[in-house]
């Protein structure tokens, strides 16, 4: 068997993602390859990047309202302050 790096099967993931359009056909996908802790785990990470973009709220007011620890928070945090102007931009147009 190929042995296929981390990083090439997540490429593969993503590109196989980007075949599907229909929001159904992206959960139908996702049940397939996310356990419910995965997808609780990827819910609080889309509700915490929202909460960090909108900006009205500390990382201590979204810890305690998110029930998450100020590490992930920080996490959040950094991750965000790494990403292109553009996707910054893009994030706050479509999950407002």
């Amino acid at each position: 068997m190929n042995e296929r790096s981390t990083e090439d099967g997540w490429w593969d993931f993503l590109e196989l993602c980007s075949r599907f359009k229909k929001k159904e056909e992206l959960g139908e996908l996702f049940d397939l390859f996310f356990t419910l802790e995965e997808k609780e785990a990827l819910s609080k990470r889309h509700g915490l990047v929202k909460a960090l973009l909108d900006e009205q709220m500390t990382q201590r007011e979204i810890s305690e309202a998110m029930q998450v620890s100020i590490s992930k928070i920080t996490r959040g945090s950094n991750a965000l302050k790494i990403i292109s102007k553009q996707l910054r931009e893009a994030l706050k147009k479509n999950m407002a």
